[in-house]
């Protein structure tokens, strides 16, 4: 039996409880606002993140479009933020 630092021993037990998307998209939620900036984050309704489909609600017409255009940018940066391929898709709604 080997030995774990307490990181390696959480992220172990993340992955066999199937617990890690669930961990993610909590995660998603709680630092949207360091992730995207404080004004997509103001008109953001809500993210909801169903495998590695994220979805985004907004009620902003420009914030939708923008995002639309920003979809593979946004996709990369919040892979980076996790440092892991936690997003592959964004869908707006």
């Amino acid at each position: 039996m080997g030995s774990y630092s307490i990181g390696e021993a959480l992220n172990l037990l993340l992955e066999k409880s199937h617990w890690k998307p669930k961990v993610i998209e909590l995660r998603i939620k709680d630092e949207w606002e360091t992730i995207v900036g404080k004004t997509i984050s103001k008109y953001t309704r809500s993210t909801l993140l169903n495998g590695k489909k994220l979805t985004i609600y907004t009620d902003v017409a420009a914030l939708k479009q923008e995002l639309l255009l920003g979809k593979d940018q946004l996709v990369v940066r919040i892979n980076e933020y996790f440092q892991d391929r936690v997003v592959d898709e964004i869908i707006i709604k």
